[in-house]
Order: structure tokens, then C-alpha cells, then sequence
């Protein structure tokens, strides 16, 4: 690798008098836009409005569970919000987050490319996700949908009066969105690496998407199926899933969990590829077993589809089928423990510097951790018995989910922010932000498990009174964690208007995106790069914590 010195960190090149957020200003050129980093951003506009409403709707769990009666939200309407919680977190935040907003912007860049393989399908693909999000939110606004966001039969197709198809609909237009972008990053990767960016040369976090990728091709059909299949029952009455005419309830739940177990995966994996760049980067090592993490996420996406009867432990499936499914959910915890062992091991005698991105990676690492070891006991098929719809698996989730993806995506968020805009966010309210999240979110969910385990089942508007402390607890975090999430809106739309101008390299890094301006041209680089360094390898800097290297390098953020 060249050496990294003054030459070529902070400012690498000239600011270009045109960037990509200043190639056009009209909403034509936005909404007809084929550059992969408009497309990033106007994916970043509509997934923060989905998450938003669903965290709406999250607060107003919490508030009705504050106390043991159904005083706020009846039954039914309290059905209704968890459903429409679930269904906009999972399919309209968790599932297009990182690889829609983050993979679209920087999967290019990072390989040396100018654009996605195919810019016209990359922009099909927002607009199929609008028009799936919109179904969706029109189904919502009529009334809503109250079978829980799993859509389990035979309430879905027969019993249920709520708007099922409508959203069902949204989900199946949404999923051709992931199936394009799956896509077109796996052409892109095989076809478009810049001159000496062999495969051992990725960043992880281009090998985590491809992972992604294969999953979001060969999974999502089923549930495009599955739905379709649903759609017929409910419509025609055919015996498909409904025993009362001849059908299989069982069937739908292992097509549904089929799909959606990989799910699991498609939310998770891209996290874990922007969590070994923070790792890496801010510890200013070479990541420890490079080859082992990127075949661990390759291994993931595989095993992934071989687990998903362990969510029918107790629907009545073979006994033997589920000490077979028990076993495997036990192996895939694997390829997930050696991700965290070689992350721990990178940070060992690593000059580790605490800026937020780095607060989110190791905040993530903490909150991962317990949320794949609580995956184990549900694998266990005896203490899944036990567990099985309560708030143990809950909290086992949004662990997983909440303390796993979202925060690595507001880590990777704040780690390419100033290569996004080109402006700096503030550093001292970022870690009260991050510092807020961690707080409120083990606040939040940590009681869950207790309560789970003491037989809280999950999905109920009321409950006993000797679960009211514990739920108070967790409705007192949820409100910290609400603040910890607003926060980055205001600073990052403070920063956007009023913040200092960026660096090219502000965390003085080998990668290609950093060797471009921010934000980066149309183009992405003037010259096709030529790669002659391997993946995180620090030279002189790997003596220097981060702001010593700043100090040498005069950098400032």
C-alpha cells in the first residue's frame, strides 16, 4: 500500500465545482436521477419517514402497557398497532436500511466503480418501494391491519376484517425492491471492481452486502409466494392454509418463516459489515482474520435457510424435525460468535479512539451478544416451550434487531455522514445521543426478559398487576430511547445548513470512498482508481491513535 501521509489524507483531491448534490436542483433531476448517490438519498428520506411512524406506534404500546388495564387503547385498536409497528419496522425500516441507503451509496465508491451495474433498475427500485410503502400506508389510514405483522393462518385468510390484502399487497410490491437491489449489487461486485480490487481486497462491508444479496434473491420469492397463496384463500376460499376447508395452517408457517428467518439476516448482515469497518478503523488495526469474517457472512446466509423451524417448536411439527432444526440453530450461531470473537480481537492492543461511530460499534457489540445467546435458549427445544410467545421473545428480537441493526446503521450513519453531505455534525451532542440510545434501549427491553420468563405472554393490551413494575421500567426506557433517536434528526439537519465543511478523510483512512471529495462527484472519482494496498492496512498511522494522527496530519473534525 502507498503510505498515508499528508499528501493523501484529509483534503485527497480539490473540491469539484460539481457534486452530485449540487448536479441539478430541480425535483426532475431528483426524481429522475440514475446516480446511485441520489438514489441512496432519496431512500434515506422515505425509510426515516417509515421508521418514524413506527416508532409512533411503538410509543403507543408503551403507554398502554404503562398500566395493567386496557385504559388507553381497546383490544382490537391495540392489535392494530402492534401489527402496523411490526409490519413498517420490519419490511420499511429493518429490511432496506442499510443496504438501500448506506450499500446504495457506497458499494460503488468502495470498488472503485462509477455506478451501480443497472442505474435504471436501481431507481425502479425506490419507486416500487414507494409504491409498496404508500399500499401499505393507505391500508393503515383506512383501518389497519390486526393479524400481527406474521400474518398467521387462518385469521389472515378467513376470520380477520381488517385491510390484510392491501398490506399484504404493499409487502409483495416491496419485495421486488429488495429483489433489484439484491441484484444489482451482486452484478456490480462481480463485474465493476476497480483494477486491482481482487476479492480479498473488499472492505467487509461490500462482502456483507453480497451476503445480503444472495439471501434478498433467493428468499424473498417465497414470501412473494406465500403472500400471493394467502391472497388466494381469502379471495377464492381455495383450501390452502384454512383446515376448516382442507387446508394447512403448519404449511404457512413454514413458508412464511422460510423467507423470514433469512430475513433475520438480510437485516442483520449488512450491520455486521458496517460494524467491521468501525471496529478496523477506529481501533487503527488490520481487522483480525479478514478471510474468516467474510466467509462467516457468506456461511450466515446459508445457514440461514436451513433454521426456520425453530420458530415451530410448538406448532405441532415432527419432534424429529425439531431436534434436527434445534441442532442447526445452534451451528449458526457459529459463523455469528467467530464476527464477534475476531472483532474483540481486533480491538486487543488497538489505539482505540471513542469517537461516536466507534460508541455505536461497541455499544452493538454488547447489545449483539445478548441478543444471539437468548437466541440459543429459544433454539433449545425445551425451554422454547416455555418461552415461546412471551416477552422473552421480545426482547430476544429487538436485541438482535434494535440493539443490532439500528444501531449499526446510526453507527455507520454518523461514520459516512461527512462523505454523504460534506458537512461535520457535532460530536459532543452525537455521543449524548449514542450514550441516550444505549441507556433507553437496555432500559427498554432488558425487563422484557425478565418478564418473559416469569410468563408475561406478548401481544396483550392488559396484564397482571405484579408485571406492572417491571413494565413500567420498560416504558420509562422507551422514552429515553425516544429522545437518544430524535436527536440525530436535529444535529444532522443542524449540520446540512450550519456545520463546518468537511474533510475528504476526516478519520485519515485507506479506503477508496476516502480518497474521493465530500460529497463525492457524479462520477464518484475523476480516474478509474488502481488498487495496490490490501484491505484495512494502516501504515504509519497504525502507530497513532486517531487524534494523534489528526495532530501530525493537522485534520480537524
Amino acid at each position: 500500500m502507498e503510505n498515508v501521509n499528508a499528501a493523501n489524507v484529509g483534503n485527497i483531491r480539490p473540491e469539484p465545482k460539481v457534486n452530485y448534490l449540487t448536479n441539478g436542483f430541480t425535483a426532475k433531476s431528483w426524481l429522475l436521477t440514475k446516480d446511485h448517490k441520489r438514489i441512496a438519498i432519496l431512500y434515506l428520506l422515505t425509510v426515516s419517514v417509515f421508521f418514524a411512524l413506527g416508532g409512533i406506534y411503538a410509543s403507543l404500546i408503551r403507554l398502554e402497557l404503562l398500566t395493567p388495564a386496557s385504559d388507553l387503547l381497546e383490544s382490537g385498536t391495540y392489535n392494530r398497532v402492534f401489527t402496523q409497528h411490526g409490519v413498517l419496522m420490519v419490511f420499511f425500516f429493518l429490511i432496506p436500511s442499510i443496504p438501500a441507503i448506506l450499500g446504495n451509496f457506497l458499494i460503488p465508491i468502495m470498488i472503485g466503480a462509477k455506478d451501480l451495474a443497472f442505474p435504471k433498475i436501481n431507481l425502479l427500485s425506490w419507486y416500487l418501494f414507494m409504491a409498496g410503502g404508500g399500499l401499505t400506508l393507505y391500508a393503515l389510514m383506512l383501518g389497519g391491519v390486526d393479524t400481527g405483522w406474521t400474518f398467521y393462518t387462518p385469521y389472515s385468510t378467513t376470520f380477520s376484517n381488517s385491510y390484510v390484502m392491501l398490506v399484504g399487497m404493499g409487502i409483495f410490491i416491496n419485495g421486488f425492491s429488495s429483489i433489484l437491489t439484491g441484484l444489482n449489487f451482486i452484478v456490480t461486485i462481480h463485474t465493476m471492481r476497480a483494477p486491482g480490487m481482487t476479492w480479498f481486497r473488499l472492505p467487509l462491508f461490500v462482502w456483507a452486502h453480497y451476503a445480503t444479496s444472495l439471501v434478498m434473491l433467493l428468499g424473498t420469492p417465497v414470501i412473494a409466494i406465500t403472500i400471493l397463496l394467502m391472497a388466494l384463500e381469502r379471495l377464492a376460499h381455495v383450501g390452502i392454509f384454512d383446515p376448516a376447508i382442507g387446508g394447512d395452517p403448519i404449511l404457512f408457517q413454514h413458508l412464511f418463516w422460510f423467507y423470514s428467518h433469512p430475513a433475520v439476516y438480510i437485516m442483520v448482515l449488512p450491520g455486521m459489515g458496517v460494524i467491521s469497518e468501525l471496529i478496523s478503523n477506529f481501533s487503527r488495526k488490520k481487522i483480525f482474520g479478514y478471510e474468516f469474517i467474510a466467509f462467516s457472512s457468506i456461511a450466515i446466509a446459508v445457514f440461514g435457510f436451513l433454521v426456520w423451524g425453530h420458530h415451530l417448536f410448538v406448532s405441532g411439527q415432527s419432534i424429529y424435525a425439531g431436534l434436527v432444526f434445534s441442532f442447526l440453530s445452534m451451528v449458526v450461531a457459529i459463523p455469528s460468535a467467530i464476527k464477534v470473537f475476531n472483532w474483540t480481537a481486533t480491538l486487543y492492543k488497538g489505539h482505540i479512539s471513542y469517537d461516536t461511530p466507534m460508541l455505536y460499534g461497541l455499544f452493538y457489540i454488547g447489545l449483539f451478544l445478548i441478543g444471539g445467546l437468548t437466541g440459543l435458549f429459544l433454539g433449545a427445544m425445551g425451554l422454547d416451550v416455555h418461552l415461546t410467545d412471551t416477552y422473552f421473545v421480545v426482547a430476544h428480537f429487538h436485541y438482535v434487531m434494535v440493539g443490532g441493526s439500528v444501531l449499526a446503521y446510526l453507527g455507520g450513519l454518523h461514520y459516512w455522514w461527512s462523505k454523504i453531505t460534506g458537512k461535520l455534525y457535532s460530536e459532543f451532542w452525537s455521543k449524548i445521543s449514542a450514550m441516550l440510545v444505549f441507556v433507553g434501549f437496555n432500559l427498554t427491553f432488558f425487563p422484557q426478559f425478565i418478564l418473559g420468563y416469569m410468563g408475561m405472554p406478548r401481544r396483550y393490551a392488559s396484564y397482571p398487576e405484579e408485571f406492572q413494575v417491571l413494565n413500567i421500567f420498560s416504558t420509562a426506557g422507551a422514552s429515553i430511547l425516544a429522545i437518544g433517536l430524535v436527536m440525530p434528526l436535529v444535529y444532522f439537519t443542524y449540520s446540512i445548513f450550519f456545520g463546518e465543511k468537511a474533510p475528504a478523510n476526516p478519520w485519515l483512512l485507506p479506503g477508496l470512498e476516502w480518497r474521493t471529495s465530500s460529497p463525492p462527484p457524479t462520477e464518484n472519482f475523476e480516474e478509474t482508481p488502481i488498487v495496490t494496498w490490501e484491505a484495512y492496512d494502516f501504515t504509519e498511522e497504525s502507530g497513532l491513535d486517531l487524534e494523534d494522527a489528526r495532530n501530525k496530519y493537522k485534520v480537524t473534525v
